[in-house]
């Protein structure tokens, strides 16, 4: 498909949007809206088999996302939202890379409730920040799995109380291997399927 190989193209160098200028984002908002009017599958919820498993982030528009390549000495590694359908749980997870040995993390992990055909309600439930080797983080699915089974990290771990931190996703645009989201923020995020 043309429109996704154009927006694969003019996203490619942007480092998930912390390059682009103001010119280039607004050529890959387009490029993303032309891609959504093209979605092959209009209601993702009726598509589980697709929208579960890991995905990758290409590109966001996110400032809260954005901003954490501004940390001193730190610069912003992958990230990823790891959907597990089934159980209507979301685990976004941030790589932090920098000095050696002190390689950061930050997870956050939030139960998902659709409320339509395309759009899910958010309610956040813990967040994990704290250093790769202490929390002995090597893959997220790994990470993800040890969450699950409640463990508690040597890191800044915490839960939210019930409603304090919620919020929407819209998604716009699913195929095999593409995911386009837009939430309650106004933010756009453009993932990959890992």
């Amino acid at each position: 498909m043309i429109a996704k190989t154009n927006l694969l193209n003019i996203i490619g160098g942007k480092n998930r949007g912390i390059l682009a200028n103001e010119t280039e984002k607004q050529a890959i908002l387009a490029a993303i809206t032309t891609l959504e009017d093209l979605n092959p599958n209009p209601y993702p919820l009726e598509f589980a088999h697709l929208l579960d498993g890991n995905w990758r982030l290409l590109y966001t528009t996110s400032k809260e996302l954005l901003r954490i390549d501004q940390l001193p000495f730190y610069k912003l590694g992958q990230i990823y939202q790891c959907i597990r359908v089934e159980s209507q749980r979301v685990y976004n997870i941030a790589e932090i890379y920098g000095l050696p040995f002190l390689e950061g993390l930050i997870g956050v992990a939030a139960k998902f409730e659709p409320v339509s055909r395309r759009r899910v309600n958010v309610n956040f439930e813990r967040s994990i920040i704290g250093l790769q080797s202490l929390i002995r983080y090597q893959s997220p699915s790994e990470f993800i799995q040890e969450i699950e089974t409640g463990k508690k990290f040597t890191a800044i771990d915490f839960t939210f109380k019930n409603n304090e931190q919620q919020g929407w996703l819209d998604i716009t645009y699913i195929d095999n291997d593409l995911r386009i989201g837009r939430g309650n923020e106004g933010s756009v995020f453009v993932l990959v399927k890992t």
